[in-house]
């Protein structure tokens, strides 16, 4: 049996997200376990690519040999239902779904539904379908037809952080995710403006290069509210231990996520949690370790923030409770356990 995979993967592999970063890990991982990797890295253009971008996507898979067990990322394989019908005759195709990319927020109804048409024609064509939450995997059977009996579920792992514990006087509330409309930074910004007699600090993790438009409205919203010397845009950082070590609080008022890894992440370091209900969140954050309210309501965010900036007791119950739901989130050696399985299937196949 061949040990050898191809994962192709859009744009550069290095940039800052949730998605590339579990792509990168999973790469390490499996090449611990024996596998030899090769990275193939498609244009950078997808899920939007140009006719050029598709001529050339074209090329690098019609250059692979018959047979090639080819992992493909779900940004790039739910545009390429037509590619991948044809390929699918000689190539061992799966896909990595982080998430439907029709759930994408801010997306027009003509758009969303281009996208999930898309989606569902290409995911016909997968051998296996590697999702990267439970939710996804529900939505996958429930809304793009995809079997039960196709569908694998690799959480992404969590490496274990050594917890500090603070007592502050003004709570730094840490936000992690890149500044696209998803992530929900105009609704936290929003319910924070609400509290300014309470004392707090903000820092916001995320790159600005996906939606760099979207990126200055929200320093725009915290310019024109007055906030500048309160909540602070960092930018893409190299590591996070700092910020998570030095926070009180994470909040997040994402509108979907496909898991949530920053969730997790927090949950590593014990930090109470503000977040939402949107997609897989509740099968990360557990009712004891914080508060999520519904995606956009803005009222009940500002309530769970003012409880949580507000009583440092709350403060104290629900990092317990993420500390304990911590022991349970899965090592990223589990995770490419589960891929590893299903390219053996592959493989042998």
């Amino acid at each position: 049996m061949s040990r050898t995979i191809v994962f192709a993967i859009p744009g550069d592999l290095q940039k800052r997200t949730g998605g590339y970063g579990y792509d990168r890990r999973m790469i390490a991982e499996l090449e611990t376990l024996g596998w030899q990797v090769r990275h193939l890295e498609l244009p950078a253009g997808f899920p939007d690519p140009s006719d050029e971008e598709l001529a050339e996507t074209g090329r690098l898979f019609g250059d692979l040999a018959d047979g090639t067990v080819a992992l493909v990322d779900g940004l790039a394989f739910a545009a390429l239902p037509d590619l991948v019908e044809v390929q699918a005759n000689r190539l061992d195709l799966v896909a990595l779904v982080h998430h439907p990319l029709s759930l994408e927020t801010g997306l027009s109804a003509e758009r969303a539904e281009k996208l999930a048409t898309d989606e569902r024609r290409a995911l016909r064509f997968a051998r296996h379908v590697i999702v990267t939450s439970p939710e996804t995997g529900r939505i996958l059977t429930r809304d793009f037809g995809v079997s039960r009996d196709c569908i694998a579920v690799a959480l992404p792992g969590t490496d274990k952080r050594t917890k500090r514990s603070r007592s502050a006087n003004v709570p730094v509330i840490l936000s992690v995710g890149t500044l696209i409309p998803r992530k929900g930074y105009a609704v936290l910004i929003e319910a924070l403006s609400s509290l300014r007699e309470l004392s707090w600090l903000c820092r916001i993790v995320g790159g600005e290069d996906a939606d760099p438009a979207h990126a200055q409205e929200l320093k725009e919203m915290v310019r024109d509210a007055g906030l500048d010397d309160r909540i602070r845009f960092l930018g893409a950082v190299d590591g996070l231990d700092d910020e998570y070590g030095s926070a009180d609080i994470f909040a997040l008022a994402t509108h979907y996520e496909g898991y949530g890894m920053v969730f997790a992440e927090a949950l590593s370091c014990g930090l109470p949690i503000v977040g939402t209900t949107g997609g897989a969140v509740p099968d990360v954050v557990p009712e004891r370790a914080g508060l999520l309210v519904r995606p956009g309501d803005i009222g009940d965010l500002t309530d769970a923030l003012r409880r949580m900036i507000s009583d440092p007791q709350t403060r104290m119950r629900y990092a317990s409770g993420a500390e304990n739901a911590a022991k349970s989130l899965p090592e990223w050696r589990d995770s490419a356990g589960v891929i590893d399985t299903v390219l053996r299937r592959s493989a042998a196949a």
